[in-house]
């Protein structure tokens, strides 16, 4: 399973942090078990596109469920048979910190997977807010893509 220090260590968060964490807000430190004060995480939507010479569209459909089965916090990808696209959402201490993890991904599950060897060619990490501000206004993923692995 995939961790970094910073992120959660899986206390029950605040009500009053759970609502800033719904409007992007950072959320500073806050008292963990025994009073001692912890950092706290944020979520982050991440776009990770990868890219390469072609494969076969049934292994790179079959590749993408392993990946989506053995780390099921992804939400859904989008493949052809030189290029794909992975949405999910990351929880972490900040930016810098989902984008390592979104960095990682492809490569660390390349052959376990069993994924084309391809390279990543796109990386966009947003908070929530961003990512819901862009929904509202017609500007985020199609609403009609569902949760799964699809084609183009």
């Amino acid at each position: 399973m995939r961790r970094l220090a910073s992120v959660g260590m899986g206390y029950p968060e605040p009500r009053a942090g759970r609502e800033r964490a719904e409007q992007g807000e950072e959320r500073g430190a806050e008292p963990g078990p025994g009073g001692e004060e912890r950092e706290t995480s944020r979520l982050w939507h991440v776009t990770l596109s990868v890219a390469g010479e072609e494969a076969p569209l049934a292994e790179v459909r079959r590749g993408l469920e392993q990946l989506a089965h053995d780390h099921p916090f992804l939400l859904t990808s989008r493949y052809a048979n030189d290029h794909a696209e992975i949405r999910y959402w990351e929880e972490a201490r900040d930016l810098h910190d989902a984008a390592a993890v979104a960095l990682r991904l492809w490569g660390e599950h390349r052959s376990t997977a069993q994924l084309p060897p391809w390279e990543i060619v796109g990386l966009e990490v947003i908070d929530r807010g961003t990512y819901h501000q862009r929904v509202a206004e017609g500007f985020g993923p199609a609403p009609a893509t569902p949760v799964g692995v699809h084609p183009f």
